[in-house]
């Protein structure tokens, strides 16, 4: 399987840390508001808070992330985290999309702790994106980090740009895949993680 790394070490650019707050009082303004209205005076301040949140995984790193929950265990089925919730921001309209992502893996030697997966998750989501990116750069990144067998990861989303604006369909959505070594080349792994995916017993 041929490695993307430049794909998962996308980081941007070192920048001062300057508030954007006068920048968001401009555009109130040239959006025809008055910024210094009751309701808005503070508005600048938050979004400036807000979109440093929204966009904080540019300053995390895998290696933060992992801080060694990387566990050598004598254990060859599949591995799956199910239904992670995750929020972002789309790079053409800077309008939401979210939804939930399914990540399995089948390890070699090695298992990663289940509380960082969502957590790579959340560092690529939490930086402008398209949902096709985000997925594969969870894939990838798990792929390195533990060289497993095989990584799949399966991404539901809806996103606002579609809701809001353009076609305005607020029903729709979109499915996103990226399937590594075995997932790639095994049909019956890839099976069974549709499987496991889609299981819903006992209410887990």
């Amino acid at each position: 399987m041929k490695s993307n790394k430049a794909v998962v070490k996308m980081i941007k650019p070192e920048i001062e840390d300057e508030s954007i707050a006068p920048l968001i009082e401009e555009l109130l303004g040239r959006l025809g508001e008055d910024p210094k209205r009751d309701g808005l005076v503070r508005t600048p301040q938050r979004v400036d808070k807000a979109l440093h949140f929204l966009t904080s995984g540019y300053q995390m790193n895998v290696e933060q992330i992992l801080n060694g929950a990387l566990y050598e265990v004598k254990y060859d089925e599949m591995v799956v985290v199910r239904d992670i919730e995750f929020f972002s921001l789309c790079e053409h309209h800077m309008l939401p999309f979210y939804g939930k992502m399914h990540v399995a893996y089948l390890p070699r030697k090695k298992v990663i702790g289940l509380s960082k997966i969502p957590r790579i998750v959340d560092m690529f989501a939490r930086r402008l994106q398209i949902q096709e990116r985000l997925t594969q750069q969870v894939a990838q990144t798990v792929y390195e980090a533990i060289n497993p067998l095989g990584v799949g990861v399966i991404c539901e989303a809806r996103h606002f740009c579609m809701m809001m604006r353009g076609v305005e369909k607020q029903h729709s959505g979109a499915m996103t895949s990226a399937m590594l070594g075995a997932f790639r080349d095994r049909k019956d792994t890839r099976d069974e993680f549709l499987a496991l995916v889609n299981h819903r017993g006992n209410g887990y």
